[in-house]
């Protein structure tokens, strides 16, 4: 009976650890590509730069290389990331600006129709 409640135990702890592990990478993946914009424009600026400075060095690869190394730094930034923060025990149920994943209705302000001032008040 111990024997398996330990497996069972082990399990639901590989369990939620790939769980939290692979939240975590869609989080911040969506989080690159939203509000890390900008990052995205400045580092395509930079490759763009990069490969037309390696093409007399590496005519036919330099766009490839470059290009290339620009998608794996960013795989290897957020699988990194939710590394580590998995491995911290930052559960991804715990952080405050991850609402939306969790599907918690918190809206920033209330609709106000147009007509609302003129109808309203008015009762049938």
């Amino acid at each position: 009976m111990q024997l398996t409640q330990n497996r069972t135990i082990r399990k639901s702890r590989y369990v939620a650890t790939a769980k939290s592990f692979l939240i975590w990478c869609f989080a911040l993946t969506v989080t690159l590509l939203v509000v890390g914009f900008p990052l995205v424009v400045l580092m395509a600026t930079i490759g763009a730069l990069l490969s037309i400075t390696l093409h007399p060095i590496l005519p036919v690869s330099a766009v490839l290389l470059v290009a290339g190394g620009t998608i794996v730094l960013n795989i290897l930034a957020v699988v990194v990331g939710a590394a580590l923060l998995t491995a911290k025990g930052i559960h991804p149920q715990e952080v405050r600006w991850l609402s939306w994943l969790h599907g918690d209705a918190n809206p920033v302000s209330t609709t106000t129709y147009a007509t609302c001032p003129l109808t309203c008040d008015i009762d049938a």
